[in-house]
């Protein structure tokens, strides 16, 4: 019995090479190795840095293509159209939606600055006409201050720096809107080969599965863009309504606004309300101030009775994980987080209720 324990120790222990008598383990390779791991992970995350901007262009685009593509298989099923004759259709009425938004919004935007150049004078005149102004210019001489401001040469180098900062932007906006513009056409084009080179990655016992969780992923993203546009148009319908109720000149325009940035999740609204407002303050600031207070009203039962219900029917999400989840979207990544949040929600839940709950449940 010993000497078989002894060969069976002996055998065990054949299989490995012992270290020479002296030989300690390279440190400094060890640390070598690692640090150049460092430096390139660290040269990755920088390259990452370096084009966040057109990740977020791809990102935006793909999630575009994706929301539309419903309309393009229903221009296919119901107007018998190809895919690329859906798909011009659709790119068409984008184009005329932004020409009419355009068109909308600048003249009047135009003839209300004219407007307040042209009268400045006489607003002022009424303001010295004032009792109250009056008592507080002779008090802190505020026209001599506002008349030095003026003519200080530094003023026009500010204004024009101020000018070209927002022409920069301006710019900067368009280049970006023709970018994901172009990178949605191609999206929509190549969705379904896209689409179908990620689920060949899949192995091919799963993919059954995989392909029927991410066609549903691509069904509630198109319910979710559809469910925000219902959202949209209802916002500027009642903005239109209440705006020529009140005799505004410009109540179809300031519709149009309040309708495109009610498509922005939560804040959408707000921004939308503070544009309206301002621009009938202009005529009448009592009626500017009725109408802050109208929107304020609306957007409560916008953000917690209409958007909700409708978004917890488009992609079966409730009401209180589209509001956490545009939320974390809105503090991670800004506007283009607040808008994915929702439909990766959307996502997450399929995910679970597919895959996570069903496996828990085998356990």
């Amino acid at each position: 019995m010993s000497d078989g324990g002894e060969l069976s120790a002996a055998g065990e222990g054949a299989g490995a090479v012992p270290l020479p008598a002296g030989r300690r383990p390279g440190y400094f390779r060890i640390g070598f190795v690692g640090a150049l791991g460092v430096l390139v992970a660290w040269l990755l995350v920088q390259s990452l840095v370096g084009v966040r901007g057109v990740l977020v262009y791809i990102l935006v685009a793909l999630f575009l293509a994706v929301g539309l593509n419903p309309v393009i298989e229903f221009l296919r099923d119901r107007a018998r159209l190809p895919r690329w004759a859906a798909i011009l259709a659709v790119c068409a009425a984008l184009v005329a939606f932004v020409a009419v938004f355009v068109w909308a919004i600048v003249p009047p935007l135009g003839e209300q600055v004219t407007g307040l150049v042209s009268g400045l004078p006489t607003m002022i005149g009424d303001l010295q006409g004032n009792a109250f102004f009056a008592d507080l210019d002779r008090r802190y001489d505020v026209l001599d201050k506002l008349q030095g401001a003026v003519t200080d040469p530094d003023v026009g180098r500010q204004v024009f720096g101020g000018l070209v900062g927002v022409g920069q932007v301006v710019v900067d906006s368009l280049v970006a809107s023709f970018t994901v513009f172009i990178l949605t056409l191609f999206f929509m084009a190549s969705l379904h080969g896209i689409l179908d080179a990620c689920y060949r990655l899949v192995p091919r016992s799963r993919r059954a599965g995989v392909r029927e969780i991410g066609d549903e992923i691509v069904q509630r993203i198109g319910a979710f863009i559809a469910g925000q546009l219902v959202v949209a148009a209802f916002s500027g319908l009642v903005a239109f309504l209440f705006l020529w109720a009140i005799g505004s000149a410009y109540a179809l325009t300031l519709a149009l606004v309040v309708a495109v940035t009610a498509l922005i999740p939560l804040v959408g609204t707000t921004i939308g309300a503070l544009a309206a407002s301002l621009a009938v303050a202009v005529s009448d600031p009592w009626l500017g101030l009725l109408t802050l207070v109208f929107f304020l009203v609306y957007q409560q039962i916008e953000s917690y009775v209409i958007s909700p219900r409708v978004m917890s029917r488009a992609v079966h999400v409730s009401p209180t994980a589209n509001i956490t989840a545009a939320l974390v979207g809105g503090a991670m990544l800004g506007l283009v987080g607040a808008l994915l949040a929702i439909p990766v929600a959307a996502s997450l839940t399929i995910i679970l209720h597919k895959v996570v709950f069903p496996r828990l449940e085998e356990a």
